[in-house]
C-alpha cells in the first residue's frame, strides 16, 4: 500500500517544489498531528480497550441520533469499569446555541475523555466541548486562530463518514445563527490525541452522504495544493487525496459495501485533514459558508456547487498546480499548463454529476437576490480568503456565485 501511495505523487511533489517557489527558502511549516491514528477495518474494536489501558474512568460520547451507532463503544466501556454518557443529539449543523446546551452536560458530567463518534458536526462538537467544558472561555471568545487558551480532557475521534478530515485537523466550525454565517476556531488545542479511522463505520452512510463528504475531502485536498501557502511537506498528502477521490468517490457512492473504496476515500479524507492545519482551504469554503449557514445546504454539496466555478476563476493564478491537480484526477498532460488545468475543472463537473450533486445554486433554495447578500458575507472569511491564489473581491465573489447560479 505504501508503494502505491508514494510512487504516484513524487513527481507532483517535485513540481510543487519549483512551481510556485520564487523565494530562495521554503517557508518555515508546523505539523501538529494526532500522536495517536489507528487506521483499519474492525479498529473501532480497540478504542475502548486502549482507554481502559490508558486509566480513563469517565467517558463522554457525543454522536449523531443515529439508533445504535454508540452501543458497541459504549457497553466495551463499561464492560471495562469505565464510567460513560452518551449525549446523542447532534443532529444537522451544530450552532453556537447547541454547543452550549452539550457543555452544559459535560460539566455535569465531569469528563476526563471526550470521544466524539459521527461526522464532520459531532467531531468539531467533541473538540470544543473537550477543549472548553472546564475552562472560563466563551466559545464566541476563541473564533479565530490561537485563541484557545489550553486542553485537559482526552479527546479521541471515530468518524463515521470520510470527508470532514476533522478526526485529525486543528479545526472545528459552528454556525453563528445571528449572522448566518459558519464561524471556525483553528487551535492546536484541537487536534485529537487519538483518531481511530474505521472504514467500516462508513458502510452504512446513504449515497448522498458519501457524495457530499467525498467532495468535501476532494476540495480540502485541492484548495490546499493550490494554495498561495502551499507547501512540499503538505503537498505529499494533497495530491494523493486527490488521485484517491478521483479514482474511487463515484464507485464509493454506487456501492456503499464496496470495502476498497471505503478504505480508499477514508484515506483521502485523512489526507484531506493534514493539510487543514499547516495550509488550510480558499475560496471555495469561503464562498460556501454562507450557502450553510443562511440556507443550510449540507457543507460537502456546497463546496461541490462551487468547486468547479472557484477553479475556473482561480486558475490564472496557478495554472502549473491546477494542470498537476488535472493529472492527479487522471487527466494526460497537453501541450500547455493552462489547458491541462482546464481540463481538470471539467472532471470535477464530471465527477461531481456522476455522483449524482444537483449542480446549481437554484436547485438548492437558494434565490439569485441574495447573492449579493451572500458575497458580503464570504468576504468576512479572510483567514481562508487570503490564502487564494487568485485575489477573490466582492465583485468577484458574486460573479462566482452567478456563474454557479444555473
Amino acid at each position: 500500500m505504501q508503494d502505491q501511495i508514494i510512487g504516484p505523487v513524487w513527481d507532483a511533489v517535485q513540481c510543487s517544489m519549483s512551481v510556485s517557489d520564487s523565494a530562495p527558502f521554503l517557508a518555515p511549516i508546523t505539523l501538529l498531528q494526532t500522536a495517536k491514528l489507528v487506521f483499519g477495518c474492525g479498529c473501532l474494536d480497540g478504542c475502548a480497550a486502549d482507554l481502559r489501558l490508558e486509566g480513563f474512568k469517565r467517558c463522554l460520547i457525543l454522536t449523531p441520533p443515529i439508533a445504535g451507532l454508540a452501543n458497541p463503544l459504549l457497553d466495551a466501556l463499561r464492560s471495562g469499569g469505565s464510567a460513560a454518557l452518551v449525549i446523542d443529539s447532534l443532529a444537522g449543523e451544530p450552532t453556537i446555541e447547541s454547543f452550549e446546551e452539550i457543555r452544559e452536560q459535560a460539566r455535569g458530567f465531569q469528563p476526563d475523555c471526550v470521544i466524539g463518534l459521527g461526522g464532520g458536526s459531532a467531531l468539531d462538537v467533541a473538540k470544543l466541548v473537550a477543549a472548553l467544558w472546564d475552562g472560563d472561555q466563551d466559545v464566541r471568545e476563541v473564533f479565530g486562530i490561537g485563541l484557545l487558551k489550553g486542553r485537559r480532557t482526552r479527546l479521541v475521534c471515530l468518524p463515521t463518514t470520510s470527508g470532514t478530515g476533522s478526526e485529525v485537523s486543528p479545526n472545528a466550525i459552528l454556525l453563528d445563527t445571528a449572522e448566518n454565517l459558519k464561524k471556525g476556531v483553528v487551535s492546536p488545542h484541537l487536534v485529537p490525541d487519538a483518531a481511530y479511522i474505521d472504514p467500516l463505520l462508513a458502510v452504512s452512510m446513504p449515497p448522498g452522504v458519501t457524495a457530499a463528504t467525498g467532495l468535501d475531502a476532494l476540495t480540502h485536498c485541492i484548495e490546499a495544493y493550490t494554495n498561495r501557502f502551499a507547501h512540499p511537506v503538505v503537498d505529499l498528502y494533497a495530491i494523493e487525496g486527490i488521485r484517491l477521490a478521483g479514482a474511487w468517490l463515484a464507485r464509493a457512492v454506487r456501492n456503499g459495501s464496496d470495502i476498497q473504496a471505503r478504505e480508499r476515500m477514508a484515506l483521502a479524507s485523512v489526507f484531506g485533514g493534514l493539510c487543514l492545519g499547516p495550509v488550510n482551504t480558499a475560496a471555495v469554503h469561503a464562498l460556501a459558508y454562507p450557502l450553510g449557514g443562511e440556507f443550510h445546504v449540507a457543507h460537502g454539496v456546497s463546496n461541490a456547487v462551487l468547486l468547479p466555478h472557484v477553479m475556473e476563476y482561480s486558475l490564472p493564478g496557478a495554472e502549473e498546480r491546477y494542470a498537476a491537480v488535472a493529472e492527479a484526477l487522471g487527466i494526460a498532460r497537453r501541450a500547455d499548463a493552462a489547458a491541462t488545468a482546464r481540463l481538470g475543472v471539467e472532471r470535477v463537473r464530471q465527477l461531481c454529476a456522476e455522483c449524482g450533486i444537483p449542480m446549481g445554486l437554484k436547485r438548492h433554495g437558494i434565490r439569485e437576490e441574495a447573492i449579493p447578500h451572500m458575497a458580503e458575507a464570504a468576504m468576512k472569511v479572510t483567514r481562508l480568503l487570503k490564502n487564494n491564489p487568485r485575489a477573490v473581491t466582492r465583485e468577484a465573489a458574486e460573479a462566482i456565485y452567478r456563474a454557479a447560479y444555473d
